[in-house]
């Protein structure tokens, strides 16, 4: 999995106000879950930039105050008119303890559907997925080789050794149905 390095400046104070004038000095407050302790710091808004508005997953590579941490996003908070981050949680990454992570669906292969006129159809951009750091893989590889009109791919047809999706088995991924054209060609091959 790829890392991206980011460093932070420690928080002396914990509050509204303290965080409103971290915003203004374009900091990001964020802390620091899962360790021993709960580590309050701020990044910078631009440090954050290639980390949250990216479809890639990365590891995030914590540098605060000189003490490196290995870490991922847990969940951040937008201002809900400029869509600017008002907070960012970390979790600590553990060796041993398996972490759940969003990664991204990536489709192969060329369905037969889509060649006869079918419309591809991706229901899940992303799968949640559970597993030791090591484990964790950059993208979920989905073949659609086989997939002709009305047939799909589901979560249940998914099987890793170093990982386990934690979607819903019935939720379908990837699905190739009739379109337009293609109905009206049938329509009119009947007549």
């Amino acid at each position: 999995m790829k890392s991206i390095a980011i460093s932070g400046s420690p928080r002396e104070n914990v509050g509204k106000r303290d965080a409103k004038e971290l915003r203004y000095q374009g900091l990001v407050p964020a802390v620091l879950y899962g360790g021993k302790n709960q580590i309050h710091f701020a990044v910078s808004a631009s440090d954050l930039k290639g980390l949250v508005y990216t479809p890639d997953v990365q590891f995030v590579d914590l540098d605060v105050a000189g003490v490196k941490t290995q870490a991922i996003i847990q969940d951040v908070h937008f201002h809900p008119l400029t869509d600017l981050p008002l907070h960012v949680d970390f979790l600590e990454l553990n060796d041993e303890k398996p972490v759940v992570m969003e990664i991204p669906v990536k489709l192969t292969g060329v369905s037969p559907g889509v060649k006869i006129g079918g419309k591809l159809v991706q229901k899940l951009r992303k799968l949640r997925v559970k597993s030791l750091p090591k484990d964790m893989p950059q993208s979920v590889e989905v073949n659609i080789g086989k997939l002709d009109v009305g047939k799909s791919v589901g979560v249940n047809e998914l099987k890793f050794d170093n990982f386990k999706i934690m979607n819903n088995p019935d939720d379908t991924i990837v699905s190739v149905t009739m379109s337009r054209a293609l109905k009206q060609a049938e329509n009119e091959g009947k007549k």
